[in-house]
């Protein structure tokens, strides 16, 4: 192959650091910003970093319910696969587990987790360690899924590894759901409050946003529901300042009124929650019950 112009030629140091373009909230345009830089000229001495931008090409699928595709490139990954590089071979395992997992094939997701853990604690690699834990508590239940993610959470808090460290709120959020999950209110809230300190310090309004619905929410369950209420409502003056939607807010501002014998006021915001959320993939095929009782309170 002629070597490109030097002006143009991307050495290692130069090579974008693909993972700081991810955007979650929307997969399609992640992929495409991800293939515009697959489609550079591929150096020979980059390929662990090409190997590992193709698995977060599989994970842009996997967000789009583009199983097959997902796995389709995955093939392709695994089977080439740089030797005695294991970074990309952690993050292949993570990709492949997670389209399992969301596909549904959670049997299938499980031992992928289990082995990209034992590879990152071996390669010295923190944060994927921790995205593995978190991931079999994820696929795991009850106890089992409080014990991964509490594994997974003394391994960022202790770190000296920036990028594991960035975990924690998403750790916090995990384990203050499971703690709701298995009725421990408290546990809960407790957690919940540490996650919004952390989101707080890092400025980014979207996970703070977050951050406060959960605890709203787990007020409702500890019967705290006009405290859950204000919450809810100074969350929506922020999304109507935006000129945003949040179906989950609508949600619990109906579910709220409802509680405090106001269902007549309740019946707009499940109608607004309902057009929201049932336009969202992930929310039809798992919250269906939910769905359904937001369209009977609608009406």
């Amino acid at each position: 192959m002629v070597a490109p112009k030097q002006d143009t030629m991307i050495t290692n140091h130069e090579l974008p650091d693909f993972d700081q373009l991810w955007d979650f909230d929307h997969p399609v345009e992640t992929e495409k910003q991800f293939r515009a830089l697959l489609a550079q000229d591929q150096d020979g001495d980059n390929e662990a970093y090409y190997a590992e931008l193709r698995t977060q090409i599989a994970r842009t699928l996997g967000l789009q319910q583009r199983f097959e595709d997902a796995h389709h490139l995955l093939d392709d990954v695994g089977a080439a696969l740089p030797e005695g590089m294991s970074r990309p071979r952690i993050r292949y395992l993570l990709e492949r587990g997670r389209v399992f997992n969301s596909s549904g094939a959670v049997d299938q997701a499980r031992p992928l987790f289990l082995e990209a853990w034992e590879q990152a604690q071996e390669a010295g690699e923190d944060a994927y360690a921790v995205d593995a834990a978190h991931m079999v508590a994820i696929v795991a239940q009850g106890q089992e899924a409080l014990e991964w993610n509490l594994k997974a959470l003394r391994l960022a808090e202790t770190s000296s590894q920036g990028q594991a460290r960035r975990w924690l709120g998403s750790l916090y959020n995990n384990i203050g759901w499971t703690y709701h999950d298995m009725g421990q209110y408290e546990q809960a809230l407790a957690i919940f409050k540490r996650a919004l300190e952390f989101r707080e310090n890092g400025g980014d309004p979207r996970p703070i946003h977050i951050a406060r619905w959960c605890i709203a929410r787990t007020l409702r369950s500890l019967g705290r529901v006009e405290e859950a209420f204000e919450i809810q409502q100074r969350l929506l003056k922020a999304i109507d300042a935006s000129n945003d939607e949040d179906g989950y807010v609508y949600e619990e501002l109906g579910e709220c009124l409802v509680f405090l014998k106001r269902k007549d006021e309740a019946k707009s915001y499940f109608a607004r929650a309902y057009t929201v959320l049932s336009q969202d993939p992930w929310f039809v095929r798992n919250e269906s019950e939910r769905l359904d009782r937001m369209r009977e309170l609608s009406g």
